[in-house]
């Protein structure tokens, strides 16, 4: 995956110093579901848009837009649906109330870390499951962005076995939201981003779940609340993508399309290794702050992972006795290749003590 960021750099210098400027051909206004600024905004929506600049020779001009100003945070994809804007940029966690298949995607408690999932994505057919699951939705979608696991809260009160739980007011949304209603009795409440600071603060929540560590210090939760609770057990990683109608993609030029794809993995690989960079950097700085940092046990770290499985693989059945086998059909294929990692994969030097 490496090599194919170095080649992409490099494709990208020659692109851009082999051709004089040619004139914009296309340009794009994409919504995002998270405010101007923030940490996805930055980390995955303008880089891609540098990314297509540089790799289309400035013939694509991709105009990022934070959430609210095009169209709501969390309706991304029906403004892309309706017309409203040309392409938007969200994540399957907001569709999943929708269409359940999209938990897979999402990432869920008890499923594949980013190391592995965005092996599965790009290399063992995962990237390509989206796609047609999207086709039928009359869309075209671009990977842009998988995530580091999140910090799993941060909150007013201390979490550290199951029972505390209960009764919990939790700022969460997509699988963990299901998880957490249906098995620990907490209360799931889903606001759009740029609510979740003050919603915490004035402790209209209990606790919060909202991103990886260098994504949730900038927002300042910390200072919001004192507990930090992790590891990201509800979300070990995560994905968003661009979504556009069919016939917009099917109106570029041929040769536009296959350097969109490029400036998208290009994108995703180069975001996910910034994410490993900051978030270290990030926990360091809570460790030496007034904040008290949870670290689960590994007891309820498999409670929660074993509910977040019980959870998916119940929902892919019931889809299947509708008549629906797509969920199950997908879950088997990623949860073979989470097996075949798991068994695989302590070669891998993680540098943990």
């Amino acid at each position: 995956m490496f090599q194919k960021i170095r080649k992409w750099a490099l494709v990208s210098m020659l692109s851009v110093a082999a051709f004089p400027a040619v004139a914009q051909e296309v340009t794009w206004q994409v919504p995002t579901s998270v405010p101007e600024g923030s940490p996805f905004y930055v980390n995955f929506l303008e880089r891609f848009a540098d990314n297509v600049d540089a790799l289309t020779n400035s013939r694509v001009m991709i105009e990022p837009f934070g959430a609210g100003v095009l169209v709501p945070a969390l309706q991304v994809y029906d403004g892309v649906r309706d017309g409203i804007v040309q392409a938007g940029h969200s994540t399957p966690s907001y569709l999943v109330n929708q269409d359940p298949l999209n938990a897979i995607f999402a990432g869920f408690p008890g499923g594949m870390g980013p190391e592995a999932y965005v092996t599965w994505i790009y290399e063992k057919g995962g990237k390509e499951k989206l796609a047609e699951l999207r086709a039928k939705e009359g869309f075209k979608n671009l990977i842009v962005g998988i995530g580091s696991s999140e910090v799993m809260a941060h909150s007013n009160v201390p979490i550290t076995k199951a029972e505390d739980l209960k009764g919990m007011k939790y700022r969460t949304s997509g699988p963990w939201a299901k998880v957490m209603e249906e098995y620990f009795g907490a209360v799931p409440t889903v606001v759009p981003p740029g609510e979740i600071y003050t919603l915490l603060q004035r402790k209209g929540v209990d606790l919060i779940e909202w991103g990886p560590p260098s994504a949730n210090l900038p927002e300042g939760f910390h200072e919001a609340a004192k507990y930090i609770i992790v590891p990201g057990v509800h979300q070990p990683t995560f994905l968003w993508e661009v979504v556009l109608k069919q016939e917009t993609w099917d109106a570029l030029p041929d040769d536009l399309k296959p350097l969109l794809e490029m400036a998208a993995e290009l994108t995703t690989m180069q975001a996910l290794v910034h994410f490993y960079g900051e978030d270290v950097v990030a926990m360091d700085s809570y460790r030496k702050g007034p904040n008290e940092v949870i670290t689960l046990s590994p007891e309820f770290i498999k409670q929660l992972s074993d509910a977040g499985v019980d959870w998916i693989s119940k929902t892919a059945e019931a889809q299947k006795a509708e008549g629906k086998s797509d969920m199950a059909d997908i879950l088997a294929d990623y949860m073979a290749f989470k097996t075949l990692w798991s068994a695989e994969s302590s070669y891998l030097v993680r540098n943990q003590d």
